[in-house]
């Protein structure tokens, strides 16, 4: 099994900043992709980014292109969403997510229990 926590959620401005975090533990070595997701009330749980295994590749969602950057420290097991530019309907509970090594689904496996992020306009 593999366990996700997120930090770094919390209140900002409009265009201000936030950098989340999502620490893995447990069998790191099975995970593959990871992601960020958000869920805003009443609203369905989307896609924000996706980084590779090596972090080598990334991929974004439009809403976010340009002002989010996803990132991954291997040594620490660690992925990071820097928040640039953020707006109010960027609030959200965020949510770190992993896939399974070898998986050809394309479905995350594992998931954190989210952190809020409120952006005041």
């Amino acid at each position: 099994q593999v366990q996700l926590e997120e930090s770094g959620g919390g209140l900002v401005q409009a265009g201000g900043s936030l950098r989340l975090s999502c620490a893995a533990s447990g069998r790191t070595f099975s995970v593959s992709s990871m992601g960020w997701f958000r869920q805003a009330p009443g609203k369905e749980r989307e896609f924000a980014a996706a980084i590779s295994r090596s972090g080598g590749w990334q991929s974004y969602a439009d809403s976010v292109k340009g002002r989010f950057t996803i990132s991954k420290d291997n040594a620490k097991n660690t992925v990071y969403l820097q928040m640039n530019s953020l707006k109010a309907e960027d609030t959200a509970v965020y949510y770190c997510a992993a896939q399974k090594l070898g998986s050809s689904s394309g479905a995350y496996d594992y998931w954190g229990q989210g952190t809020q992020v409120t952006v005041s306009s």
